[in-house]
């Protein structure tokens, strides 16, 4: 994306009251643009096509076609826009389906105005964490099986299922080979991404700068072939390198 372009926006609702809202909170601002609605995911993934968004706001629950294989398919199509899923609730099964279909980040429905446009800029610009403890407890509650049975959709791809010392009924996965690509210290990064810490608190752990923090995670995310730092989060919990616990929320 150019730096001096505005910022492309796409919404996706089947409420156009909702798109109206989104839309007069977004076109408020000088850097977003809004280049197109549709009212279904089939309708998305054509305009994706068409008017090539830098991202997507994409509700889950609409006729024809969901939110969820919507951004599936905007996603391995090979677009360069990032999806933004807007869910009813932070713990919704949907949110973390988004997630694993290749979604950089979740919302609420009722975000503040300023939150909508601070995501919007934050997915543009690749650093796609929003609310990163909220969605290290939707992991966390998800990948545990808790609410396995409700996940609409496939798990995240990935090249090979856990890593080494987590065990799934019974039996040890074997670790991705994927990571072994990774150094010591990208793997400990790896594991900090997971744990929701920004680059600020990656840098301070472990006395480094934030831009060199920068260039890790870029690294990590080319190595793994993934979209961004949210992927990044998937991937380690779904491979095992991340083990869900039971901490106090």
């Amino acid at each position: 994306m150019n730096g001096d372009a505005p910022i492309k926006v796409l919404l996706v609702d089947d409420q156009p009251l909702l798109r109206m809202g989104f839309r007069l909170i977004l076109e408020g601002e000088d850097d977003l643009r809004i280049v197109g609605e549709a009212s279904d995911g089939a309708e998305a993934i054509r305009q994706v096509r068409e008017v090539n968004p830098d991202v997507v706001l994409m509700d889950v629950r609409m006729p024809v076609l969901d939110g969820i294989e919507a951004t599936r398919a905007v996603t391995s199509s090979g677009s360069c826009a990032k999806v933004i899923i807007l869910t009813t609730f932070d713990l919704d099964e949907y949110a973390f389906a988004g997630l694993q279909a290749g979604a950089s980040a979740f919302l609420l429905k009722d975000v503040a105005p300023a939150d909508l446009v601070s995501a919007v800029r934050v997915v543009a610009s690749g650093d796609a964490v929003v609310a990163p403890r909220v969605t290290r407890r939707l992991l966390e509650a998800y990948v545990r099986g808790e609410h396995a049975s409700a996940l609409p959709g496939p798990r995240m791809s990935t090249s090979a299922p856990a890593g080494p010392g987590r065990h799934t009924n019974g039996e040890e996965q074997h670790r991705d080979p994927l990571l072994e690509a990774l150094t010591p210290r990208e793997t400990e990064m790896l594991g900090a991404m997971a744990e929701g810490l920004s680059n600020a608190e990656i840098a301070h752990r472990f006395f480094l700068s934030e831009a060199t923090v920068k260039t890790h995670v870029r690294r990590i995310l080319a190595k793994l072939h993934l979209r961004d730092r949210v992927q990044a989060v998937v991937y380690a919990y779904e491979t095992g390198l991340v083990v869900p616990s039971n901490p106090d929320y």
